[in-house]
């Protein structure tokens, strides 16, 4: 019987250091630009306009995006980190949703990630998507907005003082109903995920897939099950409804950018595989994306008419967070 309960003891044992060893393995690590996965400060290659192949008639709901997962988590060390290139560099790679999370303060909209604070504030992001959207006016962007570390529930007013403040309330689509590619196109689309009166579509209408929690990296696989079931069950679900998948996950053993290594690499060999270009997989949000794959998760929906043009990544203009000449252009442009 003693024998029996020791021998259980030394099992688990093993098992908790065998996890603990694939949890903490790559903590120290250098960049890597691979074509599923890209920890480097910039992408492989720009797409800034891509969107002006689609038809205006297009449905978004039916749309193929790629998107980020914590768009702006970018400090913190490894369990708070989920992505290394700016929100300049995300969009104008291709990215078409952000995922912000906002600690509310005092009035005060700041950029977080858990306790992590992300060295910004919501004006930040607005004004970083403004001047992209006046320069790119055939894109469009959504956005969903979520409170982080904060229980207030009462971000709405907040969140409209900054849209105010920041850039013109003219640029954002103020309906539940989804759009066509026509009507998003150079506005920002709000994903709504908190209390009020609507700004734009309702984060929970749409179809849904996150299971971020994994535990260790010897649950990726089961992580991966629940990316590959719901990105197989977008084309046949309801094209009026927004699919959203997110690739990324986390845990105690399994910090994001670890298990971004692994998942990548099965969306990018899933994506590979699949030979019908204009199937609809929704919005497929991920760490650490990569531009191969995104450019992958663009070409399901374009047509063979019209290549998007492509920019090589050292080309691309400075970006910074400011309060431009052209957000000013802007403001004219939204009487």
């Amino acid at each position: 019987m003693m024998s029996g309960i020791r021998g259980g003891r030394v099992k688990m044992q093993r098992t908790l250091m065998l996890m603990i060893l694939v949890g903490v393995n790559g903590l120290s690590h250098a960049a890597i630009q691979r074509p599923d996965y890209d920890d480097t400060p910039n992408p492989e290659f720009l797409n800034p306009s891509w969107m002006a192949s689609i038809p205006d008639d297009q449905p978004l709901s039916e749309v193929t995006l790629p998107g980020t997962h914590n768009t702006m988590a970018l400090y913190g060390g490894v369990y708070a980190e989920c992505q290394t290139w700016s929100l300049a560099s995300q969009l104008r790679a291709g990215v078409r949703y952000l995922d912000v999370r906002l600690r509310h303060i005092n009035g005060k909209l700041k950029l977080h990630h858990g306790v992590s604070y992300q060295r910004g504030h919501f004006g930040h992001v607005l004004q970083g998507v403004a001047d992209f959207l006046w320069e790119y006016p055939s894109e469009t962007v959504l956005m969903r907005v979520k409170e982080e570390c904060s229980e207030t529930y009462d971000i709405y007013g907040a969140v409209v003082d900054y849209i105010h403040r920041y850039i013109h309330w003219d640029l954002l689509w103020h309906s539940r109903i989804v759009p066509t590619v026509g009507e998003a196109r150079g506005r920002l689309i709000v994903l709504q995920d908190f209390p009020g009166p609507d700004l734009g579509v309702r984060y929970g209408s749409m179809d849904i897939a996150d299971d971020w929690k994994v535990p260790t990296l010897l649950h990726v696989e089961d992580k991966w099950q629940s990316v590959y079931h719901h990105l197989e069950a977008a084309p046949a679900g309801n094209l009026a409804q927004i699919y959203l998948t997110y690739s990324s996950g986390t845990g105690v053993f399994a910090y994001p950018r670890a298990v971004a290594l692994r998942v990548n690499a099965q969306l990018f060999d899933y994506l590979s595989a699949k030979t019908d270009q204009k199937q609809r997989l929704g919005i497929i949000c991920m760490d650490f994306p990569a531009a191969p794959t995104i450019q992958m998760i663009i070409d399901f929906q374009l047509r063979e008419v019209q290549r998007p043009v492509f920019y090589a990544a050292h080309h691309k203009p400075s970006f910074n967070y400011r309060i431009s000449s052209r957000r000013n252009k802007m403001l004219q442009h939204f009487p």
